[in-house]
């Protein structure tokens, strides 16, 4: 089927909402509807394709106008870490109202409209290859039972939990994307909290890159473009996927010691000043057990459903990658100190 005509995406600002905002407007066939907190700030290309709204969705009746008339909705709204450390705690009760209440809030706006010819809106989730838990397989396709362990995690899979039960119910064309690290550039006011441009920004300071290990833990990392074009691609098949989540990389797991060597000679080929050493150090009290296990995704089950691939896996797509990102997270800082 074609894209839907009308798409919403919430929490438009993001890091991959922007992207996702930029891969739906370059279809003319689409209509955008740019949701966030702070105004999405998009490319002067895209000015007047886009309709951009400001809105708190937490508030009374702000999503409810936030999704009129839409064929599709995208929530990438989200809450990822707490207020006083790295990872969300139990009673970070913010945090269980805009991951998973949002969700629960945007089903039952969606359950009191009057059917249409095209059928229920079609919603496309992005959720995190982690929710899977504690594997001890090193490479997953997501057919494995799941075990959330972190509450990020488990919030996660709450809300994916809500979206599977409405497209059980008929009320919605509901697909989960299960995401691995996504890193890339982003829109100027999107800042990317991964571990890739987390990295990058150290790099630029000139401080060494710390690993909680000794290198050899492999991730799958994929590049934001790859990441908006899944979620194209499933908007484009949400008949045949819904009801069901779907795992999305690169099949290709790489050791993050050889990643961050890869960002440190990137940022060095950018600043022109040798690159920063990687180094090993004594990981936090606020490590997990997943933080050093090697994980791969096997993505053939989306791949076969849509024909969708990861494409900035070739030889030298990596430092092609990572060149694109170190200017973009530069920038960004050059234009936040501008603005100081």
């Amino acid at each position: 089927m074609n894209a839907p005509r009308q798409v919403v995406v919430l929490g438009a600002s993001g890091f991959l909402g922007s992207a996702v905002v930029r891969a739906l407007a370059a279809d003319p066939g689409v209509r955008v509807r740019a949701v966030s907190r702070r105004p999405a700030v998009l490319p002067r290309s895209l000015a007047g394709r886009v309709e951009v709204c400001t809105a708190d969705l937490t508030e009374r009746g702000a999503l409810d106008r936030a999704v009129a008339g839409a064929d599709a909705v995208l929530p990438f709204t989200a809450r990822i870490r707490g207020a006083s450390g790295w990872r969300l705690s139990e009673d970070d009760t913010e945090a269980e109202r805009v991951n998973v209440g949002l969700v629960r809030d945007l089903v039952a706006v969606l359950a009191e409209r009057a059917p249409t010819a095209g059928g229920p809106p079609a919603i496309v989730f992005p959720g995190s290859n982690t929710q899977v838990g504690r594997v001890t397989a090193g490479r997953i396709d997501g057919s494995e039972p799941d075990r959330p362990a972190g509450v990020y995690d488990q919030q996660k899979h709450a809300a994916e939990t809500v979206l599977k039960e409405a497209a059980a119910a008929g009320l919605a064309r509901a697909v989960s994307l299960r995401l691995p690290p996504v890193y890339g550039p982003g829109s100027p006011t999107a800042e990317d909290r991964g571990v890739v441009s987390t990295m990058v920004r150290r790099a630029l300071a000139g401080q060494p890159l710390t690993m909680w290990h000794d290198g050899t833990v492999r991730r799958d990392l994929l590049y934001v473009e790859d990441a908006a074009r899944a979620f194209t691609a499933a908007l484009a098949h949400a008949d045949a996927l819904t009801g069901r989540h779907y795992l999305v990389g690169t099949g290709r797991a790489r050791p993050l010691g050889e990643v961050f060597e890869a960002v440190a000679r990137a940022v060095a080929r950018y600043a022109g000043t040798p690159a920063v050493p990687v180094v090993s150090v004594e990981p936090p009290a606020h490590a997990d057990p997943t933080d050093f296990r090697s994980l791969e995704v096997d993505p053939s089950a989306f791949s076969a459903a849509t024909g969708w691939r990861a494409l900035a896996v070739r030889d030298g797509a990596l430092d092609e990658a990572l060149d694109r990102t170190v200017a973009a997270v530069a920038a960004a800082h050059a234009e936040a100190v501008s603005r100081s």
